[in-house]
Parts: structure tokens; sequence; C-alpha cells
């Protein structure tokens, strides 16, 4: 009969354990439907937004109006365009490394949101006018006002961004862990049923 592994051995286990394919199928899906709509969305802004006047949507609650923005939002840190790539690029590598071990099927969305948010402006940074790495990203999506006059003019891109990172912070708040493990109020692992039924499988083996 073998002894029933220790939380904290079974939590090193769970630690090593190696990506989930399903997680990270997932994620890759996820950042590529995020891409291709965020592609399509600034194709279409383009052929139908470009020199008119905005279209006011909703009641004025939405408005689509063509903006290239050099910067961040409300184009801040326009004069310094080349830092978002490199941002961009080092944010695309985090979740390259955290996919190495993911296990979390709301984790993987989460990230495949954020993934293909970055990677829809950065190919907006390195390929659009006026120059490689200097690109504008384009927007086009305005809320109760045509110029953003309460909030920065977004696109799909930006929404999949903020929706990842929202995600992101509710999975914190309630413990789950990219690893597939869980974290109480206390700090402490929680068991994972799994895991437990599985020691006992060794206790009668």
């Amino acid at each position: 009969m073998s002894a029933a592994p220790t939380a904290g051995s079974g939590r090193a286990e769970q630690g090593d354990r190696r990506p989930r394919p399903r997680a990270v199928a997932i994620l890759a899906g996820t950042a590529v439907v995020a891409l291709v709509a965020d592609a399509v969305t600034k194709h279409l802004a383009l052929e139908a937004l470009t020199d008119r006047e905005p279209l006011r949507l909703l009641g004025g609650a939405i408005y689509l109006n063509l903006v290239r923005n050099s910067g961040a939002a409300w184009s801040i840190g326009s004069d310094y365009t080349w830092v978002f790539p490199l941002i961009t690029i080092a944010v695309v590598g985090w979740i390259l490394w955290m996919a190495l071990r993911l296990r979390s099927l709301p984790w993987a969305v989460s990230l495949g949101l954020v993934l293909g948010g970055a990677l829809g402006n950065l190919m907006d940074r390195i390929f659009r006018a006026p120059a490689p790495f200097h690109g504008h990203v384009v927007d086009m999506i305005s809320v109760f006002g045509p110029y953003g006059e309460y909030f920065p003019v977004f696109n799909l891109a930006d929404s999949s961004l903020v929706c990842g990172v929202i995600l992101a912070l509710l999975l914190e708040l309630t413990g789950r862990q990219r690893d597939g493990g869980r974290v109480g109020r206390d700090g402490r692992p929680v068991p994972d049923p799994a895991d437990e039924s599985t020691a006992e499988q060794r206790e009668r083996a």
C-alpha cells in the first residue's frame, strides 16, 4: 500500500503538469476568432466610413467614426508610436510562455482574447501607414459621442483585450489558477476532487 500524497506534494505535482491540449486549442482558437473579427471590421470601416460623417446608431449611444490612432487611448503617447509594438510583442511572448503550463479552460479563453486583441493592433502598428512599426491603429467605435468625447474611440481588438483582462481579474479573484488548480480565501490550494479520487485509488491498491 502506498502512502497518499500530501497536499503540498500534490500541489507541486499539479504545478508540473504539462499543458492540456484542449486548453491550448481553445486559446489559439479564441485568438484567431478575435484577430479575424478585428481585421474584417477594420476593412469594412475603411471601405464604408472613409471621408464621411460619423454614423449615429442606437439613438446616439454608439457612433461609427473612422479614426487613425497613432497612440493609445485618446491618442496618448502619439509621439512614441514605436514603443507600442515592443510592448505588444512582450505581452504576446508572456502569453505564449503561460501556454506552456495552461490547463484551465476559462484562462484559455481569457488569454486567447488578450492575444487576439494584442495581435490585431500589432498588425496595424507594423503594416499600416505611415511606416512599419509606426503604423496608426484603425478605430471606429465611439460611445455617447461621435469623436470620443466621453470614452476613447476603439475597435474590436481593444474590446477583446478589455474583456480578456476583466475575465483574468475575475479568475484571479475566485482563486482559479492557470494550471487548473484553485486557491481558497486563506491562500491555500483547494483540493481537486479528481486528485482526491486518484489518491483514494492509490490507497486501495
